[in-house]
């Protein structure tokens, strides 16, 4: 059905509600791996407005949209070339506008990221800076320093960037710039008021367009405190364990000026534009960013990290929910997205020496991903027990394309086909986050699975067919199928954000009550178990004569 074809929306959507974000169930759109319209290969803003009426139907209420911008892809379009505008490759503003009047009129909202912590290398401003002088305005809008060592041919710290290898690359000249991600990606100096300015008139721009919200990359790393002498790699690390805003790289407290700014403009509009902080930061740090004086929700990773088990999920929702009520602003909830494994395949794998490592995938990572390791079918099944455990949760849930489709991590991709700069900066040690980018599968049998008449830029391993949208339409019980009834029956029941613990005898099973009589018992025992009273609305695996079977979370109303 094309985007043609919508219906006009029913009255109710056209209601602005000015908390709709709060509990929202947003979907995030990885552009170039989700439709493309054009044939070549790469997802574009056409292919998404194409797909609206897939987006309805699965009931999303808002469309979280990764970097469209042009870019030269160093970093998966987080290297932005230009903030005002679309890729050339991925379209052009009238495509961007007819999505947004298309999301609209089917009662999504939108979402774009914005990535204020560092420019593409070839942005203008960056690419003046190359060509001005030391100490000019030019370079002062980045951080530049001079080296170290007798000609300036060190780096002025031995700082490590994310992606691995030195954060700081030298330019003709003999001078230095900081990179904290890849050296396409120099870090803007936000001390400096011009690029304050121009963000603020980049989030006015999109705004106008009728952008509903932001999700801000690297929200913690803007401002930075490059005091002479610079401390070392070892100190940095000694430093991020306080949590106390004295990291001269990460979360510092004056970044909370820049967004109060943000939120001043932000509620301009009606309804006010919402935001979303990408804050890697220690729980006690994290209020801030999520206040209602700066962007007003930021990222909860807490069950992203954590294991299939009971306690750790109890012990997570109960502190941000305490947390949200401290705050005021509301819970968010995400299990995969584009930088980590997917959680149908982190559940999937054997526990490693190292627990940290081993809840977000990076052991497997790092082996080589051999499919072996790999309990798909037991995978699968803890995913959908959690995300009906979360879809159920006060607060807003973030679900990642394609986990609808009960996709796994896509580990033996080619070294040639790779694109991740994690990959590359690691000399391939780390295998980077491409597996989780591959295009979606949307047939079973035609080229590229229904992503494109021509060659995915990604290579789609050949099990993707049992896992395509056309495959799953029709399939009962299908991971599709039940993310669509999931998400209704959320919408209708989803009419406050209290919950309630609801003891029991069991340390392997999780009860809570919501309003509207809304049980919620998830499994993670090895046994069935009995349900209480009710009528069974969902359940992420059909019952066993009557029981609960192990790994499965169940509605009742």
């Amino acid at each position: 059905m094309s985007a043609s074809t919508l219906s006009a929306p029913s009255p109710d959507l056209l209601v602005v509600d000015p908390h709709w974000w709060r509990q929202a169930a947003v979907y995030q759109i990885y552009p170039r791996s989700f439709y493309d319209a054009d044939a070549d290969g790469l997802g574009d803003i056409k292919g998404i407005t194409a797909k609206v009426p897939y987006l309805k139907e699965l009931g999303v209420d808002a469309v979280w949209l990764s970097p469209f911008y042009p870019s030269e892809l160093a970093d998966g379009g987080y290297d932005v070339a230009d903030y005002r505008n679309v890729d050339p490759r991925l379209g052009t503003l009238v495509d961007f506008d007819e999505m947004t009047e298309t999301l609209h009129a089917a009662g999504i909202k939108l979402i774009v990221d914005i990535v204020p912590n560092h420019s593409s290398n070839q942005h203008a401003w960056f690419q003046e800076a190359l060509a001005a002088e030391k100490g000019s305005a030019a370079r002062a809008r980045y951080i530049f320093r001079d080296g170290q060592g007798t000609n300036g041919e060190l780096p002025p710290s031995d700082w490590v960037s994310v992606f691995g290898g030195p954060a700081w690359t030298q330019v003709p000249d003999g001078q230095w710039y900081l990179h904290l991600f890849a050296s396409e990606q120099p870090d803007f100096n936000w001390a400096n008021r011009e690029i304050r300015d121009d963000f603020l008139k980049t989030l006015r721009f999109w705004s106008d367009r009728g952008v509903d919200g932001f999700r801000i990359d690297v929200a913690h790393a803007l401002m930075k405190d490059l005091t002479e002498p610079l401390p070392s790699q070892a100190q940095i690390l000694q430093l991020e364990k306080l949590n106390n805003g004295t990291n001269p790289l990460w979360d510092r407290d004056e970044v909370h000026e820049i967004y109060a700014e943000w939120r001043a403009l932000f509620n301009e509009y009606n309804p006010p534009r919402t935001a979303v902080a990408e804050a890697w930061v220690d729980q006690s740090r994290r209020a801030r960013y999520a206040s209602t004086e700066g962007l007003g929700q930021a990222f909860n990773f807490d069950l992203l990290m954590a294991d299939f088990e009971a306690d750790s999920y109890a012990s997570i929702v109960t502190k941000n929910l305490a947390e949200s009520v401290a705050t005021g602003a509301s819970s968010t909830w995400v299990f995969s997205n584009h930088d980590v494994v997917r959680h149908a395949t982190r559940y999937g794998l054997p526990k490693l020496a190292d627990p940290a490592k081993t809840q977000d995938g990076k052991d497997w990572i790092l082996a080589g991903g051999a499919p072996t390791e790999l309990n798909r079918e037991l995978g699968l099944r803890r995913a959908k027990a959690a995300t009906l455990f979360m879809l159920a949760l006060p607060g807003s849930a973030y679900l990642y394309q394609g986990e609808e489709l009960g996709l796994h991590e896509v580990a033996d991709i080619p070294d040639a086909d790779r694109q991740d700069p994690a990959f590359f900066r690691n000399k391939g040690i780390e295998k980077g986050r491409d597996g989780c980018r591959v295009p979606l599968p949307w047939t079973s049998s035609e080229t590229s699975f229904g992503f494109s008449s021509a060659k995915a830029h990604l290579p789609q391993p050949a099990w993707f067919a049992q896992h395509a949208v056309s495959v799953q339409n029709a399939l009962e019980g299908s991971t599709l199928n039940m993310y669509r009834k999931a998400l209704d029956l959320r919408r209708s029941l989803q009419t406050s954000e209290e919950l309630a613990w609801i003891t029991n005898s069991n340390p392997d099973v999780l009860h809570f009550a919501r309003p509207n009589r809304w049980n919620v018992i998830t499994n993670f025992g090895t046994t069935a178990i009995e349900l209480p009273e009710g009528t069974v609305a969902l359940s992420s695996v059909p019952l066993e004569d009557g029981k609960l079977p192990a790994d499965a979370t169940a509605w009742l109303v």
